[in-house]
């Protein structure tokens, strides 16, 4: 199957007393599962698919998160900003511009 967007959610997670954070750790997994049932719930006419991911190597900034086709990296993603990402870029075709990684 071939998705209209694709999403690549950071699950990652060091050994403990890594030097680096990383986005396993806070809540990656609960990430995913938000956007994947969100997007169920809604059944838009697009096929995206939200995933986990290994290590996207910029943890530094928080819970990091990908779209494709854009190539849109989000850092310092919160469950709160599920809905939004889903609402301004997913479904809007509007880059969250306060997450974007700059």
């Amino acid at each position: 199957m071939i998705y209209d967007k694709h999403l690549f959610i950071c699950t990652n997670q060091r050994a403990e007393g890594a030097a680096r954070k990383s986005c396993g750790e806070v809540h990656g997994m609960q990430i995913v599962d938000a956007f994947k049932k969100k997007l169920k719930q809604l059944n838009l006419p697009v096929k995206i698919r939200a995933q986990r991911s290994g290590c996207l190597d910029i943890c530094d900034w928080g819970q990091t998160l990908v779209i494709y086709p854009e190539g849109v990296f989000y850092t310092g993603v919160e469950l709160t900003d599920v809905d939004e990402i889903i609402n301004e870029h997913l479904i809007g075709n509007r880059i969250v511009e306060r997450l974007r990684l700059k």
